[in-house]
């Protein structure tokens, strides 16, 4: 694949057509146009090691920053390297109801540093938010939520190595349970991120939405019966009053 600038400061992209990336505005995943390349000249002058490119999002039209590094200054173009990063990254989501305060922000903080790519300290503040729920909810849920990530190892088909780097940074090491977390990369940082939301779901918002599910038909059900009174006991007058007639009659 060829990426380079040429002498009239245009980018020559062979993939063009085909480059298509997850807006992080209107989070499609849709088709990028080139909106704006550095000028030939300056790159000639200065000579950075990598350079942006402004795309426009062809589904919603805003701007968007991919970085290229270079790879070789030539006297008529410069050629870039095939892949990008993306400056910009859709913010991850997450359905906080239900979750204390103190679980809410933390793990807040940790969706932030994943989709910025800080992948340690992603890690550290997943070992502060297990941390939390751990204090929350006590020992017994602790190894509730063990077992429930062997489990997940097993209906995930996790390999050995990134199981073990998961349940260090939520769990901590045998030994020490305030070691600091490993280094990730962004493919664990992915997998780790995937079981601490299913944790999350586990320790607070299965139990949160099974209550309030529960509530609300207890609700209805009420109401429906407080309606139905009224009719009950005027249908039982009028049963009652139908027997006393028919006793009346010769």
């Amino acid at each position: 694949m060829s990426v380079y600038i040429d002498s009239t400061s245009q980018l020559i992209h062979d993939q063009e057509r085909a480059l298509a990336i997850s807006c992080p505005h209107c989070e499609v995943t849709a088709h990028v146009t080139v909106s704006a390349v550095p000028n030939f000249a300056d790159l000639q002058a200065y000579k950075p090691a990598a350079i942006g490119v402004v795309y426009r999002c062809d589904a919603c039209h805003a701007p968007v920053f991919l970085r290229y590094a270079v790879r070789s200054y030539r006297p008529n173009r410069i050629e870039l390297a095939p892949q990008f990063v993306e400056v910009e990254r859709p913010r991850e989501k997450f359905n906080f109801t239900h979750l204390p305060e103190e679980v809410e922000l933390l793990f807040r903080e940790a969706l932030v540093c994943f989709s910025n790519s800080a992948y340690n300290a992603f890690a550290s503040m997943c070992r502060r938010t297990a941390q939390a729920v751990f204090a929350d909810l006590g020992d017994a849920a602790k190894l509730h939520l063990f077992d429930e990530l062997n489990d997940v190892r097993e209906m995930a088909d996790i390999d050995i190595q990134t199981f073990m780097a998961i349940q260090n940074v939520i769990f901590g090491t045998q030994a020490d349970s305030h070691s600091d977390p490993p280094h990730l990369d962004g493919a664990t940082a992915s997998v780790v991120l995937e079981v601490m939301k299913d944790m999350l779901y586990e320790a607070y918002i299965r139990k949160g939405r099974l209550q309030q599910a529960l509530m609300v038909r207890r609700y209805f059900a009420e109401e429906t019966a407080d309606d139905l009174t009224p009719v009950l006991a005027s249908s039982a007058r009028v049963k009652q009053a139908a027997g006393q007639d028919s006793a009346s009659l010769p």
